[in-house]
């Protein structure tokens, strides 16, 4: 089985080098093809290991030595167990689809090749990430992942807004892997290693606040990584990326990792509690954050980001309430149709001229008809509607907030579960309903590829029927995680909560299509009285978060620059730097006429040496003398 393991890790590896040797060449089909079949290889080899684990096996191989310094021995080692083969088989089977999609998606982009470069990296990086046995391989793919989705979201680097939405998302998250960096080094100084198995068996015998701190930095690095507040202004920036690399970091790499983190550390947050109720109440807030700044963007892409987003909040109160193998299963069933509505919207992009505004489209179903079914279905599972994969993994958190008796959270997620709804269908109704108001701006839409949507279809199958392997994935993790079933006790309260939420979301649908669906629709000019009340103008600036932080953090730190390089740079080093240069330009200027080829001006200049190396001789032997004395 080690083949197999070696096979899925580094196929994408292989797929990033070979399209890295025609990154500067004109498009070449066949580097989306090849990258794409070699995604296809690590998904077979996934699903391989899959079978394999769930006969009880695990897989852990050491490829090689990787720093051996006196106590501390890290390897190149790799695990795939009951939680890594999940993430393996969400990576590969959304990266596979991304990938091919992407041969159309890019088709006429001159940067095709680099672009396939970049996203087979991207996957790699994120495999290394999940299939790593110990904490430095781990944050080895962490970084990996960071600098690939640096590349990815300022791919077209020409245009300003996506190389400053790249170093945003850059630097944001350096800030906070100082803080998981600095978890990771809490480990080894308190346990010795930074294997899995030998830091969670030792972790149990560490003072409690040891382990507070570390579970308390590793979350700080995966606040960065999962967009949570204040660190999640990045998310929505990215969308200045290509539609497909969106698709991958909202669906199954980058942003999926800070869950991941905190699954596959649980051993470490059982023993804090109180640390697991703050990332549930952040997690809730997030949720509910996320989702009311949805309500009114005028960004197609954003919005289905800011879904990402709240739909994060979600998994984190699953995983700060314990309940580990719920919040990877939402991690699950989201990736599948998070990226099938992020692939439709590029479709709608491309028929669009790459218009984002959904009040200037309308009526595409007509022309669209793939699409339309696809992003449908897709808001259907995203609003969690029975029986699509939605619906079996929320509702699941949400009993998690009710039987562990935290009933405001689970209120906020109820309240946040209407909001999806409600701004899901207000995206669908807005693009595929009501009057073409496109042809107003003289667009001529078409529907994507054919193969495109094929692609797209196995997406489609999972968003609908995932939730129907709830019981053999709980089988699966039940091995490594804490397998504790969520049910309320009362069937009464279970039906009436459960039939409940159900008719609240249908509510909030019907409510968007009365709103949105219909023929009287018009492009917002900013002057209805809804555009101009508080309310509205706080969520279209997004709480004026970026604002605050462009006013306390980015213009200080540019002031400060300019103020360092005028005042110290200029006047001090330069200053220091150029009065040495210029004081042995001078010198030499001064004393060139000694080497003049006058033959009795140099002999002059010699005696007056000779004298000067005599003077100094005798100065030294005088003064070694005193000395002595």
């Amino acid at each position: 089985m080690e083949l197999y393991l070696y096979i899925a890790l580094f196929a994408p590896l292989v797929g990033s080098l070979y399209a890295s040797l025609f990154s500067r060449s004109p498009k070449s089909q066949h580097v989306g093809i090849v990258a794409s079949g070699l995604l296809f290889t690590s998904f077979v080899s996934s699903a391989i290991l899959l079978s394999y684990v769930m006969g009880g096996h695990t897989v852990h191989t050491e490829m090689m030595t990787w720093i051996a310094a006196g106590d501390l021995y890290i390897p190149f080692g790799f695990v795939v167990d009951q939680v890594s083969v999940v993430m393996m088989m969400v990576v590969t089977i959304v990266s596979t689809v991304v990938h091919v999609y992407s041969i159309g998606y890019m088709d006429h982009d001159k940067g095709f090749n680099r672009f396939f470069a970049w996203l087979s990296a991207f996957v790699f990086s994120m495999m290394v990430l999940v299939m790593s046995d110990n904490f430095a391989g781990l944050f080895i793919g962490w970084e990996g992942v960071g600098l690939c989705s640096w590349g990815l979201i300022g791919f077209w680097y020409h245009k300003e807004s996506a190389t400053w939405a790249a170093n945003e998302a850059f630097i944001m998250n350096r800030i906070a892997d100082l803080g998981m960096l600095i978890g990771i080094f809490l480990i080894y100084w308190n346990t010795g290693s930074l294997q899995y198995d030998v830091v969670f068996a030792e972790v149990g015998n560490l003072q409690i606040v040891v382990v507070t701190w570390i579970g308390i930095f590793l979350f700080i690095g995966a606040m960065g990584k999962s967009a949570q507040f204040p660190l999640h202004t990045w998310l929505a920036d990215a969308m200045e990326g290509p539609t497909p690399v969106s698709a991958l970091i909202h669906a199954a790499t980058m942003v999926t990792a800070g869950v991941y983190l905190v699954v596959r550390a649980n051993p470490i947050y059982d023993l804090i509690p109180n640390v697991g109720i703050f990332i549930a109440s952040l997690g809730a807030f997030v949720a509910l954050f996320a989702a009311s700044m949805a309500l009114v963007n005028r960004d197609m892409k954003r919005i289905i980001a800011y879904s990402t987003l709240s739909q994060l909040g979600y998994m984190f109160v699953a995983a700060g309430l314990g309940a580990y193998w719920v919040a990877l299963f939402h991690l699950m069933a989201h990736a599948f149709f998070k990226a099938l509505l992020f692939l439709g919207a590029g479709n709608v992009m491309h028929a669009m001229h790459d218009e984002l505004d959904p009040f200037k489209m309308g009526g595409l179903r007509k022309v669209m008809k793939g699409t339309f079914i696809m992003m449908t279905l897709a808001s259907v599972a995203l609003a969690g509607i029975y029986p699509f994969a939605g619906f079996f993994s929320k509702d699941l958190i949400l009993e998690v907030g009710f039987v562990e008796h935290h009933y405001v959270i689970y209120t906020v997620l109820l309240v946040t579960a209407g909001l999806t709804a409600f701004y899901s269908f207000r995206l669908v109704a807005l693009i595929f309903h009501g009057e073409e108001r496109y042809k107003l701006f003289g667009i001529h839409p078409h529907e994507a590829y054919k193969f495109m949507l094929v692609a797209m279809s196995p997406l489609l199958v999972l968003a609908m029927i995932a939730g129907a392997f709830k019981m053999t994935y709980f089988q699966l993790v039940m091995n490594l995680l804490p397998a504790t079933q969520y049910h309320i006790h009362s069937q009464t309260t279970f039906w009436i909560m459960t039939i409940g939420t159900q008719l609240f979301v249908i509510a909030a649908i019907l409510f968007a299509y009365k709103k949105y669906a219909n023929s009287g629709v018009s492009v917002p000019d900013g002057t209805s009285k809804m555009e101009n009340s508080f309310v509205y103008k706080l969520l279209w600036n997004q709480y004026y978060i970026p604002k605050i932080y462009d006013e306390v953090f980015s213009k200080p730190y540019a002031e400060l620059s300019r103020i360092a390089w005028k005042q110290i740079d200029l006047k001090i080093v330069d200053a220091t730097v150029d009065a040495i240069a210029n004081g042995i330009y001078k010198t030499g200027e001064n004393t060139r006429h000694i080497q003049n080829g006058n033959l009795s001006s140099m002999l002059r200049w010699m005696v007056v040496g000779l004298v000067v190396l005599m003077t100094l001789a005798v100065a030294f032997s005088v003064g070694y003398n005193v000395v002595g004395a």
